[in-house]
């Protein structure tokens, strides 16, 4: 060998060391290979799906007897389309959501079912953190609510030995800020059912059948969520009376109504779904509405009195740090026709004036002086007594 080296040739050892890192080149060359073969395949399939037709949404209506299939296209008309041999044919039922090959107008895949992202949007907490020690001064209509609604979803069973059915749903009525939202976010906190919240206007839709469909996803959403509970607030911007109307959009809020009234008919008492709604004026709801079998619990959240704004009081500032000299029965006594939204905002603006003055205590005039900044405006309406129903 070290003749063979000396003649300017590489011995065998080198030999051996150069024929290794050939075959770790040659690895690494077919990884490099494999990994550029898939992107090469990835881009491919990219290019494919862009230079495809796209894809129709439809909904599946009935399956014919020659295999065939009635569609409702997104674009509008029902449609006669063949089937896709690839579809499983369990997966073909009344209501799927299917796509069409534009070209042949054929079922080419079951989608899989989807809320509405609108739906979505919509205020959702899986488990409110409010509770009934939250709210003070109604402890009767705490009472009714959860007789209502709390009972129904945690011991059913009770209402089947006593042969009775609970309230399909029911209707918080009375001034703003006075708590509706707040009881109707305590039950859902303790039944642990999911809170969905929703201004009832957000159901108009300026698109004729838009609204009733929008109707249709909301308690859709709520069955695939159960247990839970749908609060519609200002529920009198749809159900209002019905009167002579004439234009297009009074006919969308009508049909929306209507499919509202639907949604609860078809609803069973002792299911997992409970409507509240929540209004500032019963007077002019449509009867429809309020009859037996729909919104036949009726509950008044009036304005709290000297107790229940004292109670208020309690609950708002029993994180603040109080001086000794502050009397909440006192401020209750001095806040007349105030409602809880107005105590809330007297407790932050007595803090504020502590800030202001560089203290971290809040005392007596703080308060007087968030009482008199206010309350000096409050409205006339206020002190109007709502009508029972």
């Amino acid at each position: 060998m070290a003749l063979a080296s000396d003649r300017g040739f590489p011995d065998f050892e080198s030999l051996i060391e150069y024929i290794r890192h050939l075959e770790r080149r040659v690895r690494e060359l077919e990884v490099e290979r494999n990994a550029l073969k898939r992107e090469l395949d990835y881009y491919r399939s990219e290019v494919e799906k862009l230079l495809s037709p796209p894809l129709i949404e439809a909904q599946l209506l009935e399956v014919l007897d020659d295999g065939r299939a009635v569609v409702k296209s997104s674009t509008g008309p029902n449609l006669i389309v063949h089937v896709s041999e690839s579809i499983e044919r369990d997966k073909l039922r009344p209501g799927a959501i299917v796509a069409l090959n534009q070209r042949g107008s054929t079922i080419v895949e079951v989608l899989p079912s989807h809320v509405d992202p609108y739906i979505k949007a919509m205020e959702v907490i899986e488990r409110p953190d409010v509770t009934y020690d939250d709210i003070g001064g109604l402890k009767e209509q705490i009472r009714e609510i959860r007789e209502a609604v709390e009972l129904p979803l945690k011991r059913p069973d009770l209402f089947r030995a006593v042969g009775i059915e609970p309230p399909k749903g029911v209707l918080l009525y009375g001034p703003p800020g006075c708590g509706k939202t707040l009881l109707a976010k305590a039950v859902a906190c303790h039944t642990n059912a999911t809170f969905i919240k929703l201004v009832a206007s957000e159901l108009i839709s300026k698109w004729i059948g838009e609204s009733a469909r929008l109707v249709r996803e909301v308690f859709k959403f709520a069955k695939l969520k159960a247990p839970s509970i749908i609060f519609i607030d200002e529920i009198d911007a749809v159900a209002a009376k019905r009167l002579e109307v004439g234009t297009s959009g009074e006919r969308e809020v009508q049909r929306a109504l209507m499919q509202l009234l639907a949604e609860i008919d078809g609803f069973d008492p002792l299911g997992n779904v409970k409507i509240i709604a929540a209004t500032n004026r019963p007077d002019i709801l449509d009867p429809a509405l309020l009859r037996p079998g729909r919104f036949d619990k009726l509950i008044e959240i009036p304005l709290p009195n000297d107790e229940g704004r004292f109670e208020i009081f309690k609950i708002h500032t029993r994180k603040m740090n109080l001086a000794e000299d502050v009397d909440l029965w006192e401020l209750a006594l001095k806040t007349k026709n105030a409602t809880g939204a107005d105590i809330k905002a007297i407790c932050t603006e007595a803090g504020m004036n502590a800030i202001r003055e560089g203290r971290t205590i809040v005392t007596r005039k703080d308060f007087l002086k968030a009482i008199e900044k206010t309350m000096g405006k409050l409205r006339s309406s206020r002190e109007a007594t709502f009508t029972s129903i």
